[in-house]
């Protein structure tokens, strides 16, 4: 009796996808061989020209890596050589000074940022004591350097004038500067300023309270020192003084001439008998020696 397979079960082995038949019908199925061997080879063959293809875009991709890695090498050395951007920046600190005008809730412009939030607090105490009493304002800026103006004198006169324009303005206003990188200050000030203040005690700030201390860079003491000795002066009360220049002398490691002298000549003599010794001991050794023969 024979037997009768149903239809699925025979369907798979006929059942072959249009990608596979690509490969495996051949014009030749009498041999097991040559029906295997010829897809096998075709599918080598296409493997080889596809992985061919790829070389292209990585070949194309490291190019444009190497050209950003250029642009950027080129925007860092743009960016750190350029003397441009280090003089913008330079400018920057005196300008904002003179463009952002007096300080309203107090009477420091730190903007080397030296001063201490002490410093500042004793000086809001103090100046706003004397504008209550004596009616006298008083400015005190801080600065790195200067590039716009040639010394502190100027950029202090700058900043009075585009501070308080008109002479009813500045009249009793007072500009203190330190710049510290130059260890120098200045003051300027209104007409009734400099009367009230005295010629005096201004020369005597600008030659003793701030470049002494600044030299020291005791930029706290050199502001509050300034300020005490200018108010005692529009109060009338006697110069509190400041440091001289014979104070902040800093002893030199170097000797004086006459030490030197001194020290040479007690070189001379070593060293004279040290030769003596060297020549004269060996040749009466050698004249002992002679004679005993």
């Amino acid at each position: 009796m024979g037997t009768i397979f149903p239809t699925h079960t025979l369907s798979p082995l006929f059942n072959i996808k249009a990608s596979t038949s690509k490969f495996l019908v051949s014009p030749q199925p009498n041999s097991n061989s040559n029906f295997y061997s010829k897809p096998i080879i075709s599918c080598l063959k296409k493997n080889q020209t596809l992985s061919l293809k790829p070389s292209w875009p990585a070949c194309t991709s490291w190019f444009t890596h190497a050209q950003h890695g250029l642009a950027a090498l080129a925007i860092s050395l743009a960016l750190n050589f350029s003397p441009l951007l280090h003089t913008g920046n330079a400018l920057a600190s005196e300008f904002d000074v003179l463009n952002e005008g007096p300080p309203k809730e107090s009477y420091v412009v730190d903007d080397a940022g030296v001063l201490s939030r002490v410093t500042k607090s004793d000086l809001r105490r103090l100046l706003s004591d004397l504008e209550t009493r004596k009616n006298f304002h008083i400015n005190f800026i801080t600065v790195r350097k200067l590039t716009s103006k040639a010394d502190a004198f100027e950029y202090a006169d700058q900043v009075l004038e585009r501070w308080y324009p008109s002479v009813e303005e500045g009249n009793n206003k007072g500009i203190v500067v330190l710049v510290t990188s130059q260890k120098e200050g200045a003051v300027s000030g209104g007409p009734a300023f400099v009367q009230a203040v005295g010629e005096n005690i201004l020369d005597a700030t600008v030659s003793e309270n701030l470049p002494v201390l600044a030299t020291d860079e005791k930029y706290n003491e050199a502001i509050y020192s300034t300020a005490k000795r200018l108010v005692a002066a529009i109060d009338g009360l006697p110069d509190p003084g400041g440091p001289s220049f014979k104070d902040n002398k800093r002893e030199s490691n170097y000797k004086s001439r006459e030490e030197t002298e001194e020290k040479r000549g007690q070189f001379s003599l070593v060293v004279g008998g040290l030769l003596v010794i060297a020549f004269v001991v060996p040749m009466a050794q050698y004249f002992a020696y002679v004679s005993r023969k």
